[in-house]
């Protein structure tokens, strides 16, 4: 009897295997250390997934964004496994991306407190002998029921996610006895995560992916932690800070109340703002808001400017879309693709002038930019503008915290402002929510129900509009004189009800399939918000539209 066979495709090449071998055995893993996962078609596996059907098989490496996803999540369930086993008095809790790693915020001690340096010293001392150790990672489903059982949750942070869990079975992980749900993709061994550190940080220390990372400063990052704390401080007080909290209040009827509350400490925090300008009136000419893609911008300049409005101050918002270069004068990035996130984009010396101008007192002509034709309309269709005695000017882009457009107006005469959205739901205190992934939702169903945009195509620019952002956005941030956090606690679950759609439109032959699946399987773990709960001044209209301003 000829024997059962599987033909897979690695690199064009065909092979015909077992059913039921694993990947790493088709890759020849022996040849190639980097390799720490794979693509089967378009989804992310790990290398010990069987093959069970024709299928084309790619090697994920190190260093590819996969690569870097896999290692990260194999090295944090090392890290939880380590401190569960070694400080079993300690509540400790993941947190944000920070200086190349995770922050751990080490929360209290039930018992005596050691030194956080002789922790953090210890702990790195426990993770290189795991890395050396090469311990395997047991992966396996298990009934729902039986993972509330063996999970390693003191907190029950990841038993209230399973009271609304939408399968019969749960994925976990398992390391030294430490269980937790696998929300992905692992590397079979901790000989992989070579290089992962830990180093300490103010409350907590941070978990660094590579020994080349530098040692973190935190004056370096002053505004965007502070923004971090206050954003836990609004869950704390919400009494939503997992993915399991918002369920629970979903499901109990309370998450109107959580909506009102969450919104109501934005528009608190808008209020702050328009005081502090509206106080310096006399110096500050020009309120610059910058931010990523997606964080809300415009929306939040809607926002501050009513409240502007209140205090007596009378705010005129320029948009940086009208300095656009035209097209033939376009920067484009390194795949050949228009650059519009590089600061090059912009007509620069006309809007320095401008600026300049305006603060000053002095009349211009302010551009149109024609999107369609992708030029500047004709000088007749310019509107000249002047700023009135009791008058700022609110300008509002993505460069908007870049020196080179305001290096002409005194430093006393502007107040910076940068917004962004910064996820602190986690989706339990062992698994972390990407900030850009929110972002990446957010954009997928904007351009997709106003933009006709499908979300594969949205997909495939989001790294482009990353790679913008880290280079010519990002460096920025610290120079703010305050930083606001348009992320919404409930905003996920509210996403989900049109983002699955959208994300279901990707065809399974489509590369942006990579991205897309992940997205679906993060969805899959909320219970989803209608979007009549939102108010019309949300952050979130501007997404999912309704909103009461015009945009």
């Amino acid at each position: 009897m000829q024997e059962l066979t599987v033909e897979v495709f690695v690199e064009g090449e065909a092979h015909s295997v077992r059913p039921g071998t694993p990947v790493l055995e088709v890759l020849g893993k022996g040849q190639d250390p980097d390799i720490v996962g794979a693509l089967l078609n378009h989804d992310v596996v790990s290398l010990d997934a069987p093959l069970t059907v024709p299928v084309t098989v790619t090697p994920v490496r190190r260093r590819q964004r996969e690569g870097r996803e896999i290692i990260r999540r194999t090295a944090t369930h090392m890290l939880e496994s380590i401190l569960a086993r070694h400080f079993p008095n300690l509540h400790f809790r993941i947190g944000q991306s920070l200086h190349q790693g995770y922050y751990y915020e080490l929360l209290d001690w039930r018992g005596e407190e050691p030194r956080l340096e002789d922790v953090v010293a210890q702990t790195d001392v426990l993770l290189q002998d795991m890395v050396e150790s090469n311990l395997s990672l047991d992966r396996r489903e298990v009934a729902v029921e039986e993972a509330c059982l063996v999970l390693a949750d003191p907190s029950g942070s990841m038993t209230r996610l399973l009271d609304a869990w939408p399968f019969p079975h749960v994925p976990v992980v398992e390391l030294c006895g430490f269980v937790a749900i696998q929300h992905g993709p692992f590397a079979p061994s901790t000989s992989y995560a070579r290089g992962v550190h830990v180093v300490p940080f103010p409350r907590g220390m941070i978990l660094q992916f590579s020994r080349d990372a530098p040692r973190p400063d935190p004056a370096r990052s002053r505004r965007l932690v502070a923004a971090y704390r206050e954003s836990r401080e609004w869950n704390q007080m919400i009494g939503v800070a997992t993915v399991g909290d918002l369920n629970e209040a979903i499901l109990q009827d309370r998450i109107d109340e959580v909506i009102r509350v969450q919104e109501a400490l934005h528009e608190k925090k808008i209020v702050q703002i328009a005081d502090v300008i509206a106080e310096q009136r006399d110096r500050i000419r020009l309120v610059c808001v910058a931010g990523p893609s997606s964080s809300g911008k415009t929306t939040f300049v809607r926002r501050l400017s009513v409240q502007l409005q209140v205090t007596g101050v009378q705010p005129v918002i320029v948009g940086m879309d009208d300095y656009y270069q035209d097209r033939s004068k376009t920067p484009r990035d390194r795949d050949g693709h228009y650059d519009f996130e590089a600061v090059e984009a912009l007509d620069v010396p006309l809007l320095s002038q401008h600026l300049e101008a305006l603060v000053e007192g002095r009349e211009v002509l302010m551009p149109r930019f024609d999107f369609e034709a992708g030029q500047r309309a004709p000088e007749s269709r310019w509107r000249p503008l002047r700023l009135k005695p009791n008058q700022i000017l609110l300008i509002e882009g993505i460069h908007g915290l870049n020196p080179m457009l305001t290096e002409l107006i005194a430093p006393e005469a502007k107040y910076r402002i940068f917004v962004s959205a910064l996820t602190q739901l986690v989706i339990d205190e062992h698994n972390r929510i990407p900030t850009s992934d929110g972002r990446l939702l957010r954009r997928i169903v904007r351009d997709r129900r106003y933009r006709g945009t499908p979300a594969a195509s949205s997909i495939e620019m989001w790294p482009r509009v990353r790679r913008g952002e880290q280079r010519y956005i990002f460096p920025f941030q610290e120079q703010c004189d305050v930083m606001f956090n348009s992320a919404l606690v409930y905003e996920a679950a509210v996403l989900k009800t049109f983002a699955w759609r959208y994300l279901l439109e990707v065809p399974r032959e489509n590369p942006a399939r990579i991205e897309a699946y992940p997205l679906l399987r993060f969805l899959d773990l909320f219970v989803p918000i209608f979007p009549d709960h939102v108010p019309s001044n949300s952050v979130l209209r501007e997404f999912i539209g309704g909103s009461g301003f015009n945009y």
